[in-house]
């Protein structure tokens, strides 16, 4: 993915800076001193979602984008078996011009499918000629004499802009963990989202995977009929339930594209941004048996449903979320043939409550390890102590021999992203410090101290308990708004107030408090990386609720510091 660095000479590339390039073209979104309206950080859905929102209203926006290309998540994650967890029409923008002129072909497209999509998406609202590629932003300042940012990219550019808008989502940042000898591996290795381009060919190789996250699971998939053999290195099992991905045929999709407009305003009314929400009744409403029938037909249907369509006690009470681990835990026990694999894949009793972590969807990961060519190996009671040279060592002395090593370790997930772009404050401090004892936001889009920066599918917004686009035009369409109404009230800068972000957190905290969520550490909790704070990361409150709340906020900006012009 992206062009490399020559300056960041290393065995396989860690940081968003290792693709920084300089340009040769100094013009457009490449000058060297650029004044803009709003500059907009990112080329995936939420980018995109702002670049053409805010172009349509007169402002002049470019994009800035650490990787060659857009769409984001989709140009980074070209992982083997890298899909998406949403079902389309969910799953994309509700912009006619695109979709009416765009076909999928299954119903859970893979990286390639979005890929072509976000191509389709530049050749009908021309976005590229508003991007610049293998731009990483390294620093930003926001000067409340001129009202305007000044942001620095790695390469040495400086931009002035009012509006700075991140657009960087949940996982930009990647977590590695510090495994001593990990640049000693002579074989092959990549972490899943600086994977690169080019094929990695894993036949007849000795493979290993290290986590079993959403590209974790993904990578077993598609390595298990390939590979020679697979070792997957895991801490704590996933809960992955079924994606029925299939094939949609042309009469199908004709069908569906007359309800499309409907279709994205009902993705905006269930808890989860999907186009199903959960029952009505809490489990103990229905007797066993209704339990058992209930449960079936959730599965059957497959996706998310079996998680956020389920009964709605389940993210509440400790009773009720057993009783979903148990039938989760029956399908997927009898998946599993060797005893030993589907302790540690499927245990009777579960690792943590269901559906606290976000589940995976999988197809047919639990039948890989009926290969005698692949197994999991539980490096939660025998860590990782160091990497060779020719493979990886553990706690007790184990050597394990592999020619490819896949690193799914996933991310410094929802505020690392923001927290490495060099951000700094009215006050001269900087984000990366200010939050390491915890996030602050206001709405989960705005940052006290930092005005007229914005952020989407970011820290204490709805992100990783919804699907990404239903989010995404939620925020988008209210920081559009926000620009406008400033531009006519002549307002030079917005600043949250720190005592409405205090009170956002209150809520947050309270929010989350009532749920299981805070009983295991999780992306929900701030996620793995050590040293990080314990809290709630998103809003657990449901996406309808989301919405009434931060459209409040801009009618009466009571919570805003207002600067006029």
């Amino acid at each position: 993915m992206g062009s490399i660095n020559p300056s960041h000479p290393k065995k396989f590339n860690t940081e968003l800076t290792d693709y920084s390039v300089s340009h040769n073209e100094k013009s457009g979104p490449y000058a060297e001193n650029l004044e803009v309206d709003a500059l907009v950080v990112g080329a995936g859905f939420a980018g995109i979602f702002m670049l053409k929102t805010l172009r349509e209203r007169g402002y002049k926006t470019v994009i800035f984008e650490a990787g060659n290309d857009t769409g984001g998540t989709w140009r980074w994650n070209c992982y083997p078996g890298a899909g998406v967890d949403s079902e389309v029409p969910e799953y994309e923008f509700s912009w006619p011009e695109v979709w009416n002129t765009w076909d999928w072909t299954s119903n859970y497209p893979n990286y390639q499918d979005l890929r072509a999509y976000f191509d389709h998406v530049d050749k009908v609202i021309g976005v590229k000629k508003d991007c610049a590629f293998n731009t990483v932003v390294v620093g930003a300042a926001f000067d409340t004499a001129s009202g305007k940012w000044t942001v620095r990219t790695e390469d040495g550019r400086i931009t002035k802009a009012k509006y700075l808008i991140l657009g960087t989502g949940f996982a930009a940042r990647r977590y590695i963990p510090d495994w001593p000898g990990m640049d000693k591996f002579k074989g092959v290795i990549h972490h899943s989202s600086f994977w690169p381009d080019q094929e990695v060919d894993v036949k007849n190789k000795r493979c290993a995977v290290i986590g079993t996250g959403a590209s974790g699971v993904q990578i077993v998939q598609a390595w298990g009929p390939m590979a020679g053999e697979v070792k997957v290195f895991q801490r704590t099992p996933n809960l992955a339930i079924p994606m029925r991905r299939r094939q949609v045929d042309p009469s199908e999709r004709e069908r569906h594209r007359a309800l499309y407009p409907e279709l994205f305003k009902l993705r905006e009314t269930s808890f989860a941004g999907f186009h199903y929400d959960w029952s009505e009744k809490n489990t103990s409403d229905d007797t066993p048996e209704e339990q058992e029938a209930f449960f079936e037909q959730l599965w059957e249907d497959g996706g998310f449903r079996y998680w956020v369509a389920g009964y709605k006690d389940l993210l509440y009470v400790p009773e009720a979320n057993k009783r979903s681990y148990d039938f989760w835990a029956k399908k997927t026990r009898n998946r599993i043939g060797d005893p030993r694999k589907r302790d540690l894949l499927a245990p009777e009793k579960g690792p943590h409550y269901f559906g606290i972590k976000r589940p995976c969807l999988e197809y047919n990961y639990y039948e890989q390890f009926n290969r005698p060519s692949v197994d999991v190996v539980d490096i939660k009671s025998n860590p990782i102590k160091e990497f060779t040279e020719t493979g990886i060592t553990l706690a007790d002395g184990t050597h394990h021999e592999f020619d490819v090593i896949a690193v799914a370790t996933g991310f410094d997930v929802v505020t690392g992203v923001m927290t490495q772009l060099g951000l700094e404050s009215i006050h001269k401090t900087k984000l990366q410090e200010e939050w390491t004892a915890g996030a602050q936001t206001y709405l989960g889009t705005s940052v006290s101290g930092y005005p007229n920066m914005f952020h989407i599918y970011g820290p204490h917004g709805p992100t990783l308990l919804s699907n990404g686009p239903s989010t995404v035009e939620i925020q988008g369409r209210w920081i559009a708004d926000m620009v406008d109404k400033m531009q006519r009230q002549h307002i030079k800068y917005v600043d949250p107030k720190p005592e409405a972000a205090a009170e956002w957190k209150k809520y947050l905290v309270e929010l989350n408090d009532k749920t299981l969520f805070p009983t295991t550490r999780s992306t929900y909790m701030g996620g793995s990386v050590p040293g990080k704070a314990y809290e709630p990361v998103c809003y657990c409150g449901g996406v309808p609720a989301y919405k009434t709340k931060i459209r409040e906020a801009l009618d009466s900006m009571q919570d805003f510091e207002v600067v006029a012009n």
